[in-house]
């Protein structure tokens, strides 16, 4: 199985968990892993690779200028459009790849993800807009209100390689960007969205884009509700997106006892780790 991620320092130990969370539920062994980064040093390098050895590791340099002029703050740094870039700069024997953000966690198995077919299509994603929001989002991207385009999430990507390395245009994206700089609110998904959503095949939030929001919004407009059982048997990928995160102070929610669970395990196999080096 081949993942990616696309991080920068502050974000390593989240990768920790998330990555830690598939080694336990992903239901793969073998595992390679790429990571687009600007800014790990050779020792953050090694210390992913040394905990993690079980894992083939590939660490990729995003080039600086690759992104230079396109919209970044606080709380949307670079890094997220080096997803973006993805065919450009992945090895060109791989022919499809899961991304995924960072403050994910995994708990089953990704194999039916994985290995789901394209259809055609050169992404597969979820969207997390009801109808209404996404025909504004439509009017405010300019997208032809003909077309059936959903807003797409970008926190869990599958992606056709083999599809995208031939139609790909990074000068699309620089010229997408710079003609609608001024409405773009989320870059990346916008990004995406316009270009791409046409060709993306959605799957289901509630098993692969899931978090407490999602469930709320889910268990107020239908009469069967979801429960955090439900979430243990159906769904795979946990997101939590936004500032609600159970590693912070104030999460409030009940996905939050997964990761919990996860940290609680992810500690004795630090401890472990430490005891090895140690002696």
């Amino acid at each position: 199985m081949n993942l990616l991620f696309s991080i920068d320092q502050k974000s390593i130990p989240i990768l920790f968990s998330c990555v830690y969370s598939i080694l336990e539920n992903g239901g793969y062994t073998d595992v390679h892993v790429f990571v687009m980064h600007s800014d790990l040093s050779d020792d953050n390098q090694r210390a992913i690779f040394d905990f993690f050895s079980e894992i083939d590791w590939k660490f990729i340099q995003v080039p600086k200028e690759m992104f230079s002029g396109f919209p970044v703050s606080k709380k949307y740094p670079e890094q997220i459009y080096y997803r973006l870039a993805a065919p450009l700069l992945l090895p060109k024997e791989l022919d499809r790849i899961l991304y995924l953000d960072a403050d994910t966690i995994v708990i089953n198995s990704l194999k039916e993800l994985y290995e789901s077919d394209f259809e055609g299509n050169w992404f597969m994603a979820c969207t997390h807009t009801q109808q209404l929001l996404t025909k504004f989002n439509q009017i405010r991207l300019g997208i032809p209100p003909e077309k059936e385009v959903p807003y797409v999430n970008t926190g869990v990507l599958m992606m056709n390689l083999r599809e995208l390395r031939d139609s790909f245009s990074m000068q699309d994206i620089r010229c997408f960007m710079e003609e609608n700089r001024g409405r773009l609110w989320l870059p990346d998904q916008d990004i995406l969205t316009s270009l791409y959503g046409n060709k993306t095949k959605l799957i289901d939030t509630l098993l692969y884009n899931i978090n407490d929001r999602v469930m709320f919004m889910y268990n107020s407009s239908n009469k069967k509700k979801m429960d955090v059982e439900w979430v243990q048997q159906n769904s795979v990928i946990l997101h939590f997106f936004g500032k609600n995160k159970p590693w912070r102070l104030g999460y409030e929610g009940v996905l939050g006892e997964f990761y919990y669970d996860l940290a609680e395990k992810l500690k004795k196999r630090i401890a472990e780790y430490n005891t090895e080096v140690s002696a």
